[in-house]
């Protein structure tokens, strides 16, 4: 042995191999990211399902206690101008475990009386869809809501008298839904509506348009899920809703006392 150490030399990545090392990569990635983007909104979906069951259950519970749902709106506008277009949303409150906001609201006055400005500022988790981008729970300074009532359909009538289950001044028995309570549609999703809002009213629509093709400025079953809506019936289920549902059925639904044949639906 001379003494001298003898060193291995190891070879290096050249910048080609790095080069597409970092290209597989990003393959992988531009792969795994729409699975990934699947998989939250599959979640998200599902949360919003959970949310519209909590709703069901105080419906349900509402009308144990008072032996009727809620009207869907009191004194809607313009039908009554400058009524209090207070909405069924506001009603159940207490069921939805947030008796303290409701005890906040003073039904002596509008919806958008100063009076009541606190409590309808206050968001509640229970009416915000987690797939509805936006930057604040808020429509207009007041608590946003991506769930309406049904009002009734205008596919194939012009709702009058309105045979929805939420309607104006009026409460629904279970002895009114004559179609069967889990085949009636009474709350649905309704995402992204300017005039949104859980104390106000308006979240009240009579179904016109395949689901989520409205036009922006109408009420209407509509969400920011892929290819559908998820929907509350009557008897407190929950179902997601194609949007390419058949229009006649899509109607049938959304009516209480129409004596429509209506299949069983996959829940």
């Amino acid at each position: 042995m001379n003494g001298r150490a003898t060193y291995r030399v190891r070879p290096a990545f050249t910048l080609i191999e790095l080069l597409v090392v970092l290209a597989i990569i990003g393959i992988l990635v531009g792969l795994m990211l729409p699975a990934v983007q699947a998989v939250r909104e599959a979640a998200r979906r599902m949360q919003c399902q959970n949310q519209l069951k909590q709703i069901g259950l105080a419906l349900q519970n509402y009308h144990a206690a008072f032996r009727k749902f809620p009207p869907g709106g009191i004194q809607v506008r313009p039908e009554t101008p400058a009524g209090k277009q207070l909405a069924w949303s506001a009603f159940v409150l207490p069921f939805l475990e947030q008796a303290a906001v409701y005890e906040r609201i003073d039904f002596r006055y509008p919806f958008d009386h100063p009076i009541n400005q606190p409590a309808a500022a206050t968001p509640i988790e229970s009416y915000l869809c987690p797939s509805t981008p936006r930057s604040a729970p808020l429509i207009r300074g007041r608590g946003a809501t991506d769930y309406g009532g049904i009002y009734g359909e205008r596919i194939n009538s012009t709702n009058y008298p309105p045979r929805g289950v939420m309607i104006h001044d009026q409460a629904i028995r279970f002895r009114d839904i004559t179609d069967g309570t889990s085949r009636t549609l009474m709350i649905s999703e309704d995402a992204g509506f300017p005039d949104g809002q859980w104390i106000n009213a308006r979240n009240l629509f009579d179904q016109a348009f395949p689901i989520n093709r409205a036009p922006a400025f109408e009420n209407d079953i509509r969400s920011f899920h892929r290819q559908g809506a998820n929907g509350l019936f009557a008897d407190g289920s929950v179902s997601f809703l194609n949007e390419n549902i058949d229009l006649d059925l899509l109607a049938a639904l959304c009516t209480r006392n129409g004596r429509e044949e209506v299949p069983d639906l996959d829940r």
